[in-house]
């Protein structure tokens, strides 16, 4: 059997470039050079200078201001669906194969509805129904998410469950939520990490597509994908400087984090 080591030099150092992000939006007033929302129309469309390192947008609003403020929501929404969507999928998947019987084929056919219906689609529906906004479509996002989540960890819960360590637990008078909580959820917790990572850099994708649509966040919020929308009219008279750095951001963060899904994954199947 292969060793795995313990620490991973690669994990680490894309955990250090993801925690690098989350400092930017914590602290962004102390990073930006200037509001995110002042303008100054008689330095619009102004390429990269001294004052502006990443020049102005259409308004003269500074883009490396908007850019550090756009970490915020660009990392928040997608947080908000790995959140709910993790906590639905672990509930969902626990309780399907502990329970078992009739409420796991239950279960099951709740994954099978959910999957019929892609979240990029629902979160269009959703922000139709109840408007536009963040919380809107990365809860629909969240709904969408699930099922794919819930799909692997159904099938890893279901092998631990009949591992002899679950038994004896139950031998020596532990009930079934103590069992899922001290002992099944935390063997669960290296595919739980990896599935999550990967799923945060899909969710971010597809909120930044939801903005560029004009559904998600909207102006003059700060927001890469809303950025990248808003910069087109700059872009197509050769001032791409906007929509440039919120794409580049995006593909950063995309890369990295599942970069570092897939190494998580990796080290997860060789233990």
């Amino acid at each position: 059997m292969t060793r795995v080591k313990s620490w991973d030099p690669v994990i680490a150092v894309l955990s250090l470039i993801c925690l690098l992000f989350v400092l930017v939006a914590v602290f962004a007033p102390l990073i930006a050079p200037y509001p995110p929302s002042q303008t100054d129309i008689l330095s619009a469309s102004m390429g990269p200078s001294a004052e502006h390192l990443l020049g102005t947008d259409s308004t003269g609003r500074d883009i490396l201001s908007r850019l550090v403020y756009g970490t915020r929501l660009s990392l928040l929404g997608p947080a908000l669906v790995i959140l709910v969507a993790s906590t639905t999928a672990i509930t969902l998947s626990l309780s399907a194969v502990w329970i078992g019987g009739r409420y796991d084929q239950f279960v099951a056919r709740l994954l099978n509805l959910l999957f019929s219906f892609p979240a990029l689609i629902l979160a269009i529906v959703v922000v139709a129904v109840l408007g536009t906004g963040v919380v809107g479509p990365s809860v629909a996002l969240a709904i969408g998410f699930t099922p794919y989540i819930a799909r692997v960890l159904r099938s890893v819960a279901r092998r631990e469950r009949h591992l002899p360590y679950v038994e004896a637990c139950q031998l020596l008078g532990m009930s079934g939520w103590r069992i899922c909580l001290r002992h099944l959820l935390p063997n669960l917790l290296p595919i739980i990490r990896a599935n999550l990572t990967i799923s945060f850099g899909t969710a971010l994708v597809d909120l930044a597509a939801i903005s560029y649509l004009g559904l998600g966040v909207q102006p003059p919020a700060a927001e890469w994908g809303l950025m990248v929308s808003t910069g087109q009219s700059d872009l197509i008279a050769g001032k791409p400087w906007e929509t440039i750095s919120a794409g580049i951001a995006i593909v950063v963060v995309v890369i990295v984090v599942n970069s570092l899904g897939e190494r998580m994954t990796q080290r997860a199947a060789a233990r």
